[in-house]
């Protein structure tokens, strides 16, 4: 499984309305794209998106060029100072015994 996270600086006193579009879900279907997990973190000043499946790369570049979905990130465009980045996962540590065989 292949794991990317997109990171974005928050303009100040955006916060509240950032919690606000978490809670409401992501503006996808994350399993239909083909998403395996999906994570949203919050810190001050800060939000990482983080996403998870066999071909991640690949549907962010396609939610990226979608009408559709390019639309729904719309939202978050007042919230975001800046360019948001892609960060790849360069390091994963995982338990032995929990790791599925």
């Amino acid at each position: 499984m292949r794991r990317f996270a997109v990171t974005a600086r928050l303009r100040p006193e955006v916060a509240g309305k950032a919690l606000e579009l978490i809670a409401k879900g992501p503006p996808f279907d994350p399993a239909a794209l083909g998403f395996e997990r999906h994570a949203v973190y919050l810190s001050h000043g800060e939000i990482v998106f983080v996403f998870e499946g066999e071909e991640v790369e690949w549907i962010l570049d396609e939610m990226a060029s979608e009408e559709g979905l390019a639309a729904a990130f719309r939202e978050w465009e007042p919230l975001i100072e800046g360019i948001p980045r892609l960060a790849r996962e360069e390091f994963f540590w995982q338990r032995e015994d929990l790791v599925q065989g």
